[in-house]
């Protein structure tokens, strides 16, 4: 397994706000889906940070997110080793396949792979 990236996810109400905060910190919007903006450095563009305002398909927002290059076989191992999901592994309609898992300290996880 390789982890392709690793992205902070900030819960708020004022997404606007932070995407002009973030931006004068030299970041720029990549993916707006109006629940969740992605801000990431021109230069360094696995450099990102997600704003969200809810998930659209899971019941919590998570505290982050990493993508990985087989997300089915990472669910495999951690179902296995009986850590707890927290949403269901499944294709989302803007082309990732996620699951949600509880790590040690009770933050949730979304681990992800692009189709």
């Amino acid at each position: 397994m390789s982890v392709r990236r690793v992205v902070p996810n900030l819960r708020t109400g004022a997404v606007a706000e932070n995407r002009e905060f973030y931006g004068l910190l030299g970041f720029e919007e990549v993916m707006n889906h109006g629940w969740i903006t992605t801000l990431a450095a021109p230069a360094t563009p696995s450099a990102q940070l997600s704003f969200m305002t809810q998930d659209l398909t899971a019941p919590v927002v998570p505290d982050l997110s990493i993508e990985v290059d087989d997300v089915d076989a990472v669910h495999a191992l951690l179902v296995g080793r009986g850590a707890e999901i927290v949403h269901p592994l499944q294709d989302e309609e803007w082309g990732v396949r996620r699951f949600f898992v509880r790590d040690p300290d009770g933050r949730v996880v979304n681990v992800l792979g692009h189709r």
